[in-house]
């Protein structure tokens, strides 16, 4: 198991766990790239994972070049050293790709947990869309998400014998942590939220940190928030702040002095969970939140002008709303005084799984 991000480590989490469960039939060991360091060390200390092999290749200003190059080359010794039969990559970061590629150089069997997730445009997002495409190309295994998952493999002639429709294993890892914090978890972070999050109000939970979106997408987000928060003094805006200083500066600029506007550091896992539960609407340009919030019965608006998860734009539980200041606006408006509008979206129907994703594809495997 490869991963090297937070949102990658999330959806790998129930996955490790389930295949540890099958020591005698299956020897397996995790390592880390930590393309991200610090939120996927938190990840990891949740879900109660250690690695077994640690790159540690995060660097200050990294850029895509040199991590591929660097995930490529020191992916080596490890597989020399453990010889997989089967490289299980996720979804569409550059650990992805580039540990697909040194998968494939050593002769291991792919196997690609969320395959097959499209928007048909190299550049958006950039660089997913291309890494999730390459990984593709070299995939033995394909454990896609949703049946138009499935279909899009299909239409790039992958054999449908080696694509398994599984749910999305995100949702296992929603619904092992939602039952972890409500038996007692104790956690420092989520103390702090209880200090700041006013019970009278209705929380918008805010999050963004798409590339695509740096410069005048991010500014037209924030003009948009600026507008909500003056117009609704009802509602607490909660923006948990991508340390990208192309998040952080016009972030800060423009909704740092609104009283009802609280600019946070990025929340661990669990507790950006458990404010997940706690919001009455979330707006987002992240594709993991479109994922879990139908499960918890959250409308979301997405800042992004393509999704590759239409589904849940079908479903009616997301709707792309871009950078598009009036459009954030008024959709938000609508969500806050249209009781209607709000429980059509809010409805508890996920097209993404029911949380035995990871089960399948141990099953698959076992079977194979």
């Amino acid at each position: 198991m490869v991963f090297g991000t937070r949102p990658e480590a999330i959806k790998m989490a129930p996955l490790v766990k389930a295949f540890l469960k099958q020591d005698g039939v299956f020897e397996t060991r995790v390592c880390i790239t930590a393309q991200h360091r610090e939120m996927l060390d938190q990840v990891l200390e949740f879900f109660d994972i250690t690695p077994d092999y640690d790159l540690d290749l995060m660097k200050p200003n990294q850029n895509l070049y040199s991590l591929t190059a660097d995930i490529i080359t020191e992916l080596k010794p490890v597989l020399e050293d453990f010889k997989p039969d089967f490289v299980y990559v996720h979804g569409d970061t550059t650990t992805t790709m580039a540990a697909s590629i040194a998968a494939f150089y050593c002769g291991a069997k792919i196997c690609h947990v969320e395959a097959g997730l499209r928007t048909f445009n190299m550049r958006s997002p950039f660089p997913e869309e291309m890494n999730r495409s390459v990984t593709g190309v070299v995939t033995n295994h394909h454990f896609a998400p949703t049946m138009r998952s499935k279909e899009n493999l299909i239409k790039e002639n992958n054999n449908e014998k080696n694509i398994l429709v599984t749910g999305n294993t995100v949702i296992d890892a929603l619904l092992f942590s939602v039952n972890k914090i409500g038996n007692n978890y104790s956690d420092a972070e989520i103390s702090e939220l209880m200090k700041i999050l006013d019970p009278n109000q209705k929380i918008i939970l805010v999050t963004g940190h798409r590339r695509e979106n740096h410069g005048q997408g991010f500014i037209n987000i924030c003009e948009a928030l600026k507008s909500i928060a003056l117009q609704h003094p009802e509602c607490q805006i909660i923006y948990p702040v991508h340390l990208n200083p192309n998040v952080q500066k016009p972030v800060y600029k423009l909704l740092a002095d609104l009283e009802n506007v609280k600019l946070i550091k990025p929340l661990s896992y669990p507790a950006f969970v458990w404010l997940m539960e706690k919001a009455y609407l979330i707006i987002t340009d992240s594709g993991g939140v479109q994922e879990e919030a139908p499960s918890l019965g959250k409308p979301v608006l997405v800042m992004r002008d393509t999704t590759e998860r239409p589904e849940a734009v079908e479903a009616g539980t997301v709707l792309l709303v871009g950078t598009d200041v009036y459009k954030i606006i008024n959709e938000t408006n609508k969500l806050l005084s249209d009781v209607s509008s709000y429980e059509s979206m809010s409805k508890l129907h996920n097209p993404y799984g029911d949380g035995k994703a990871s089960d399948r594809i141990v099953e698959y495997i076992k079977q194979l």
